[in-house]
């Protein structure tokens, strides 16, 4: 059974929703701390994006992985740009990061990201 992408990151956007309503001062810090840390300045959005990429796979994140596939999608991001971002994280991460790696080529696919 492979991981679905889309449905995770449906699924834990519902949780993140309830967190905002229970929680709302520490979900308010994190969104400032998101958009902070996401806010173009010598690196643009889309190399943050890329490297918060190689983070969520090193770290095996899936709910991470599904976010930042799904922004750089929508960021215009290519195909090449996207595997060399795999490839780096591979390379630091190593056989667990090569797993993540190839589900991140699953999400890759799912979020409709050109070939």
């Amino acid at each position: 059974m492979s991981k679905s992408y889309p449905d995770t990151t449906r699924r834990i956007s519902g949780h993140l929703r309830t967190l905002r309503k229970d929680i709302p001062d520490v979900m308010q810090g994190f969104s400032a701390l998101a958009q902070g840390a996401s806010k173009p300045g010598a690196l643009d959005k889309k190399t943050k994006e890329l490297v918060a990429l190689g983070i969520a796979i090193a770290t095996r994140c899936d709910g991470c992985i599904g976010f930042h596939t799904e922004a750089l999608i929508k960021l215009g991001a290519t195909r090449a740009e996207f595997v060399e971002t795999l490839g780096t994280a591979i390379y630091m991460g190593g056989g667990p990061s090569a797993m993540y790696a190839a589900d991140a080529m699953g999400a890759w696919e799912q979020f409709g990201g050109a070939a």
